[in-house]
């Protein structure tokens, strides 16, 4: 069975590597690729793929935002998400919004070709990162509340980034990220950029 194979990443190094990857196995063919949520969105409004390969922190209209988009529109979609983070707070972001299955970007070539297989053929995707959010699957804690770009925000900041190269990397204002930051520190109850720092560390939200 031929596989086609979208690719949504904003490096061009790493859609190069999915790409050269890819081509070791003879079902699997890349059609597209994109660097960014909203160029991702508007081809799939009118063209196919069977796989959309995408990671979640892009520039502009992130990984999340897309996946709930496009989910509204082609339901029948696979789509596995990737990210630089594997905590259970990220995995439960991506399953929640409708993904088919979500991989560390610290995961090893060969996961990311079983689990391309894996959604193909109706399964879950077979990362070990994936029982992490079905472990607390009932847990009420509050950055679960967060809006996917202000979880995307949140990410940001615990990765040490100020609100200004938030602002450069997401292409929104500064005034923005100001708000999405006042947001996050009142959903989850915190006053500053320490106390924020202990509520991640508390939750492994970086791992």
């Amino acid at each position: 069975m031929t596989i086609s194979v979208a690719i949504a990443d904003d490096h061009n190094i790493v859609r190069a590597g999915y790409k050269r990857f890819f081509s070791f196995d003879p079902n699997i063919y890349v059609i597209a690729e994109f660097n960014n949520g909203e160029e991702t969105y508007k081809w799939f409004k009118n063209h196919h793929a069977d796989i959309l390969i995408m990671d979640i922190s892009m520039p502009g209209q992130g990984g999340l935002e897309t996946l709930r988009k496009l989910k509204s529109i082609k339901p029948r979609l696979k789509i596995i998400m990737l990210s630089m983070h594997d905590s259970a707070g990220v995995i439960r972001q991506a399953l929640d919004n409708g993904a088919d299955g979500f991989l560390s970007k610290s995961s090893e070539p060969e996961e990311l070709i079983e689990a391309i297989h894996a959604a193909m053929n109706g399964s879950t995707v077979p990362n070990k990162d994936m029982g992490k959010p079905i472990k607390n699957a009932h847990e009420n804690v509050p950055h679960e509340e967060l809006s996917q770009k202000e979880f995307i925000v949140l990410m940001k900041l615990a990765e040490g980034m100020t609100p200004k190269e938030i602002a450069d990397v997401l292409n929104i204002s500064d005034k923005t990220v100001y708000n999405y930051q006042t947001k996050i520190y009142k959903k989850l109850n915190v006053e500053n950029g320490i106390q924020l720092i202990q509520y991640i560390k508390e939750h492994q939200l970086l791992q």
